[in-house]
């Protein structure tokens, strides 16, 4: 029976340990034990493999060992403190148009009401044209609203030729965050009215009257301006808080997981942009549930062991600001830089995250952030500090939803890209007819827009058909993982090791193995093998682990690299551990 040497060593396979799987997966082997020899297995045996629930899951871009991880860090506001949607963004769209019609603009835009429908994450607004652009990972153009309205391809390639815009920080926004899901159904809101006014001539670039000019610029640049007015100055924090369960998402299991990671051993920090204020009420709300004598069973700063608040980010992650402490009584700061070491329970305002790590003893790799700003949390922190990064997306339990409750349209498309397949299956350069395939596309176009319309106005977050959305690029290269929850972390032990799946190119995953093998090439060939008798553990000569007898020389120490008798890589980027293997055996 298979025993791993510590549970620093246990390879854990999405869940559950070896003996575990097989034990369930083979009817006819006897409890923890392991039936080497794979023939017994039947096919349907053979593609077991555990996976959670969905909606426990915790996605897996780079591979990580938690039992690395020694500082659990935190962004507040969307990760510990989620808002519910739509009451959160409605509230916000609301205060954006008082704001908009205070400086100025018409008030007519009173009568837009906020559509939770349309916007999503990840679009780009193109400041010049008033545009807002999905697009891939490569500024390639998937969909195009100019206003409330889809435009069409003829009029996408006029204005980019070749459907393609180049992401330039000058000419486009990038609106990431869920923070502007109502700035970007206002900016629709807004290109729209100016587009259908009979009283504006609708150019290219903006707007104009008799004497009047409204760029496009002009237009972003007030939204902009007054959804910033909004969350740092207007009362959407003080109506929040007035009417918090209305506002934010109370998780019962998220005070248990701050104690787990801290009786496991590791530490939490809490770095948000917000003020101490908003952030006292806030995380009592979430994590001082009170007794039957009213008070409550635990303050919420004992849950950490460092907490930052105004940090700034994503400055916080470069050079940050001046590390202040806060006055918990007053709420003020204290005059001058703090200097000391950081002590638990005492709240700090600002600070860097080079200072922060050096405080605490954090060298980089050993810190997982989690927060759910793909710029100001992930981005940075992986770029400019090398952290661990997770990040939560709310918006994953209606991906998944759609993914599994639509099941019977994407069985559709399938079939019918099969379809289409078959149509040109008998024919090469050499034909010269050209079947008709046009019902095959308009039914999977018809398909395909069910599809996209389940997942809302403009398709799912994360693609297009087959193209990855830039959004969906920027997680996979930036997030290590990835969750609809923070709290899906419960659903693993900290000994757990995530494991990133294969990522198959286009001649991988469209191969089978059993096909036919290609002609014979005439490149040469490049396979090596160990020597057949030779075991993997067993002490070998350098001679014996060649495939191929090469000649000794006198003249030249090595005429060719020896053949590595272990894996050269660690499926694990964070597993250094050396094995007990002689350091010369590669």
């Amino acid at each position: 029976m298979f025993q791993p040497r510590s549970s620093r060593h246990l390879f854990m396979l999405d869940g559950r340990d070896w003996n575990h799987l097989v034990s369930s997966t083979m009817s006819a082997a006897k409890p923890n034990s392991i039936d080497t020899n794979a023939g017994n297995m039947n096919d349907s045996q053979k593609k077991v493999k555990y996976r959670r629930n969905p909606d426990k899951r915790i996605f897996v871009n780079r591979s990580l060992n938690l039992n690395k991880i020694k500082f659990f860090g935190f962004d507040m506001d969307y990760t510990l403190a989620v808002y519910k949607s739509p009451d959160y963004e409605t509230l916000c769209f609301e205060e954006l148009k008082e704001r908009l019609i205070n400086i100025g603009y018409p008030k007519a835009i009173k009568d837009f009401k906020y559509d939770p429908s349309f916007p999503v994450r990840g679009l780009w607004f193109d400041k010049i044209y008033g545009n807002l652009l999905k697009v891939d990972s490569y500024g390639n153009i998937l969909i195009c609203v100019h206003g409330l309205k889809i435009m069409k391809q003829n009029e996408i390639a006029r204005l980019y030729p070749n459907k393609f815009l180049q992401l330039n920080d000058n000419r486009c926004y990038v609106l990431n965050t869920l923070f502007n899901l109502p700035e970007t159904y206002m900016l629709a809101c807004i290109v729209d009215y100016f587009s259908h006014r009979k009283d504006y001539e609708k150019t290219d670039t903006g707007v104009k009257a008799e004497y009047l000019y409204i760029p496009y610029t002009s237009i972003f640049q007030d939204v902009r301006a007054s959804i910033d007015w909004v969350y740092l100055q207007s009362n959407v924090k003080d109506e929040t808080v007035k009417d918090i369960e209305k506002y934010i998402e109370r998780n019962d299991r998220l005070p248990v997981l701050l104690e787990r990671i801290q009786e496991y051993g590791a530490q939490n920090l809490l770095i948000t942009n917000s003020n101490f204020s908003y952030t006292d009420k806030i995380m009592k709300y979430l994590l001082e549930p009170v007794n039957e004598t009213k008070k409550p069973v635990k303050k919420w700063t004992e849950y950490f062991d460092y907490v930052v608040v105004d940090a700034k980010k994503p400055g916080f992650f470069k050079d940050g600001t001046l590390l202040r402490q806060v006055d918990q009584v007053t709420e003020s700061l204290s005059i001058g830089c703090h200097v000391g070491p950081m002590k638990k329970g005492q709240i700090y305002s600002g600070g860097s995250c080079s200072g922060l790590s050096q405080m605490i003893g954090a060298t980089g790799k050993d810190v997982l952030y989690i927060g759910d700003h793909i710029y100001g949390d992930i981005l940075k922190s992986k770029k400019e500090r090398g952290w661990r990064t997770f990040l939560v997306i709310p918006e994953l339990r209606h991906e998944l939803k759609v993914w599994t409750e639509k099941k019977h349209l994407f069985e559709e498309i399938s079939y019918l890209e099969v379809e289409l397949s078959r149509i040109y299956r008998d024919l090469d350069s050499s034909s010269q007819e050209n079947p008709n395939s046009q019902h095959i596309r308009n039914s999977l176009k018809e398909v395909k827009c069910k599809m996209d319309l389940a997942y809302g106005f403009l398709g799912s977050l994360f693609r297009s058909d087959s193209q990855q959305t830039f959004f969906a690029a920027q997680v996979m290269r930036y997030a290590d993982l990835y969750a609809a929850s923070v709290t899906n972390l419960l659903y693993y032990p900290f000994c757990y090791s995530f494991v990133a799946p294969r990522m198959l190119m286009s001649h991988e995953s469209t191969v089978d193995h059993d096909d036919s093998p290609p002609v014979e090439d005439n490149f040469a060939s490049r396979a090596r093998t160990l020597n057949q008798n030779q075991d993997m553990k067993s002490p070998v000569s350098k001679k014996s682990r060649l495939s191929t007898n090469i000649p000794n020389s006198k003249n030249v120490p090595n005429l060719r690299a020896d053949t590595p008798k272990k894996l050269t890589y660690s499926p694990d980027d964070d597993d250094d551990d050396d094995d007990d293997d002689d350091s010369d055996d590669n």
